[in-house]
């Protein structure tokens, strides 16, 4: 995999609001546009510290995402830990797991938490999967889930076997169950290609 893909330089919004004066400013924006990398594109490599539900990652066994080369991961990028709809969707993975990420699919989970955060949500949501600690959001931004407050949006990605981007859902819905058909069917799409 390489590091590069394509970014748009979409920041309307925010220079929209910095060009207007300060008495015209009034409340949060009403739109934020955010990008990652397109589907068709190379994932952007990466490597983070993880967790799992029975311990912590040595520092020589980060996960370094061009290392899980040849098969197909899914990237689930999520707010903070032990939060209602973050636990919702992860134990929704942790349930349905074997559904939702059949065969050799690599699944984690990235948000801003700790470690120590990380093992103890693993283990509260019986996460067959690990959780990689993105502190400085530096990856989230790579992937355009880098959110307000030190916090993640919640976004998805399938990345191919050859590492490029299959699938992506930028506003994945952790309560709708139609979330995770299509991602259940980007999975087993990408698996197939």
């Amino acid at each position: 995999m390489t590091t590069r893909y394509r970014v748009p330089a979409l920041l309307i919004a925010l220079l929209a609001g910095a060009a207007l004066p300060a008495a015209a400013q009034k409340g949060p924006p009403t739109a934020v546009l955010v990008s990652g990398p397109d589907v068709g594109a190379d994932a952007p490599d990466f490597r983070l510290p993880w967790a799992s539900k029975d311990s912590l990652g040595a520092v020589e066994d980060d996960f370094v995402l061009r290392k899980q080369g040849g098969k197909v991961v899914v990237l689930a990028f999520y707010p903070k830990d032990f939060t209602s709809g973050c636990t919702a969707e992860m134990h929704t993975f942790s349930d349905r797991y074997a559904d939702l990420f059949p065969g050799d699919v690599v699944v984690v989970g990235i948000s801003a938490d700790s470690l120590e955060s990380h093992r103890q949500f693993a283990a509260s949501v019986g996460a067959p999967f690990r959780l990689l600690s993105d502190q400085s959001q530096r990856v989230s931004a790579m992937y355009g889930s880098k959110g307000d407050g030190g916090y993640n949006r919640r976004t998805v990605y399938v990345i191919d076997a050859r590492g490029r981007v299959a699938y992506r859902d930028m506003r994945f819905g952790a309560l709708d169950p139609k979330a995770y058909d299509r991602l259940k069917a980007a999975v087993r799409a990408a698996r197939s290609s």
